[in-house]
């Protein structure tokens, strides 16, 4: 079971890597715990000051469309994000996210608002809004995928196990 709040903005779809993370900041600064204070920053100036250990990142359609660097989902890790919600994700970006430990998940997200508190139960699929008293099934996850995120991403899945084995 994950909890945390429900973290939205203005812009629904097409979240593109460079609103995740922008441009000028992601070639200049290689520490992720500090590109990680500048996560959202171009679609929510205040998200940092917004934001807490563990809260969801609630978006639409195509989230994290754009440039293939693993810069952004990296800042949303580092950021201390529990997981990014979405309808659907680049392709690029899904593959990156699992390769680093970053938690996706594909659900409708239409009714879930910003502040929501939410409860996310992976072994029986389905995500609990309890502000809205609603359950939202959830895409099941590969089970690769979790074995990824549970080892912390590729590289800790390596080290541990001494190569790939689910």
């Amino acid at each position: 079971m994950i909890q945390g709040k429900a973290r939205r903005f203005k812009q629904d779809n097409d979240i593109n890597t460079d609103y995740i993370i922008s441009g000028r900041y992601k070639f200049k600064i290689q520490n992720p715990e500090e590109l990680a204070q500048y996560v959202m920053e171009d679609l929510d100036p205040d998200f940092k000051d917004r934001r807490q250990k563990g809260d969801f990142i609630v978006a639409g359609k195509n989230f994290g469309c754009g440039s293939s660097r693993e810069q952004a989902p990296q800042a949303i890790k580092y950021a201390e994000i529990s997981a990014v919600l979405a309808k659907s994700f680049a392709r690029i970006f899904y593959r990156n996210s699992f390769n680093i430990g970053l938690l996706l998940i594909e659900c409708n997200t239409d009714r879930i608002k910003e502040n929501d508190k939410l409860v996310l139960d992976l072994e029986k699929g389905i995500l609990k809004d309890i502000t809205r008293n609603l359950e939202i099934g959830i895409k099941p996850l590969p089970k690769v995928m979790a074995k990824l995120v549970a080892d912390g991403g590729i590289i800790n899945h390596f080290k541990k196990h001494g190569g790939f084995k689910l």
